[in-house]
């Protein structure tokens, strides 16, 4: 009797324990499905349809790879990349033992020269002043002046060649073209170095401007002096620039036109020469705006990232949530194109006041 009264207290324990769990799940759904999430939804816009979007990056206006003319074994590298450099500033020096060997036979030849010249020089005077006296034939005065020519053009042959050599001695020592950034540091101390290979490159970063291109279709409407609206997402700004300059001819940058705009010098603070800009140019002939507003641009902000992976939230018809993937096209200043997943008619989420995932309840907000 005992185990039967023990058996059915446990018992009866469990039904009490198994009919709270119930009823607190219950009062758990319920509680949930009584607060939605809140969100605020759109539709799918447009691009600007009186703009043109490009993709650009930022590139200094002058910049330069730096090598030597000759060749020989890099002996010091005076600057690394990053450094600051003024215009005539000592870069690099290249082995120039040789040359200063050349040098020493240049300067002897030149001296040499020089002995034969003054000899030549006196017996042209002296023989000059003797045909004066008639003491000398014109024969013997013929022979001192192509003796004295000879020397001359010999004392001149001979300084050229030193001038050669000095010339050849300048470039074991190469200097900055213009002042500026030094980008690159390609080879180091005790390498090769032969005339055209590149050993640093320099660049001005205080002159900025964006290079972009411009299909064939839309180079038609992008004149000098356009506005340009430049949106620089590493630097986190965005712009306003004009552009500068146009490529007539497209024969060597693969069937695009390129594009020149001048960055204001007052917002150069923070830029770096490569870093990527959406670039949007106000286009004038409505026909050609029409016909480029088939895109789809949703906000930045409510593209969600996993993995690989791009997705949107939509809302199904009982208020739903509900992950879309999608496939990313450009982007221009706070929008990104949607090139599929999306329908220009469906809603999607720009905000949500909590963590959505698919099927969570939500709320449109009024």
């Amino acid at each position: 009797m005992i185990n039967n009264k023990w058996i059915f207290r446990s018992l009866l324990i469990g039904v009490v324990v198994s009919i709270m769990s119930c009823s607190n799940s219950k009062e758990n759904k319920t509680a949930s499905a009584e607060k939605p999430i809140s969100v605020n939804v759109n539709t799918p816009g447009n691009s600007t349809a009186n703009s043109l979007s490009l993709s650009g990056r930022i590139e200094a206006v002058q910049s330069a790879n730096i090598s030597t003319r000759i060749m020989g074994y890099i002996t010091k590298v005076y600057v690394k990349t990053g450094d600051k450099v003024q215009k005539g500033q000592l870069l690099f020096s290249v082995n120039n033992e040789d040359i200063i060997a050349k040098r020493a036979q240049a300067d002897a030849s030149v001296t040499q020269a020089e002995a034969s010249f003054n000899s030549a020089q006196k017996d042209f005077d002296r023989y000059t002043a003797l045909f004066g006296k008639q003491s000398a034939t014109a024969k013997e005065l013929d022979n001192i002046t192509l003796q004295y020519k000879s020397a001359k053009a010999g004392l001149e042959a001979a300084r050229q060649m030193r001038n050669e050599v000095n010339a050849q001695l300048s470039y074991t020592n190469v200097t900055a073209p213009f002042g500026g950034i030094v980008t690159q540091k390609l080879i180091d101390a005790g390498n090769m170095a032969t005339p055209g290979m590149p050993v640093l490159s320099i660049e001005t970063n205080s002159l900025l401007r964006v290079t972009a291109t411009v299909p064939e279709t839309q180079i038609s409407e992008v004149k000098i002096g356009n506005d340009a609206i430049l949106a620089i997402n590493a630097a986190g700004t965005t712009l306003n620039g004009k552009v500068s300059e146009i490529s007539n001819s497209s024969q060597n940058s693969g069937s695009v036109y390129i594009i020149k705009i001048s960055i204001p010098e007052g917002d150069r603070k923070n830029l770096m020469a490569g870093m990527y800009v959406n670039v949007s140019i106000p286009v004038a002939d409505r026909s050609f705006a029409e016909s480029n507003t088939s895109a789809i641009m949703v906000p930045l902000s409510s593209i969600v990232h996993k993995g690989e992976l791009d997705g949107i939230y939509t809302i199904s018809s009982d208020n739903q949530a509900l992950l879309r993937w999608v496939r990313l096209g450009k982007t221009v200043n706070d929008k990104v194109e949607l090139l599929s997943g999306l329908a220009r008619s469906e809603r999607f989420i720009v905000h949500a006041d909590g963590d959505l995932y698919n099927g969570v309840a939500v709320k449109i907000a009024e």
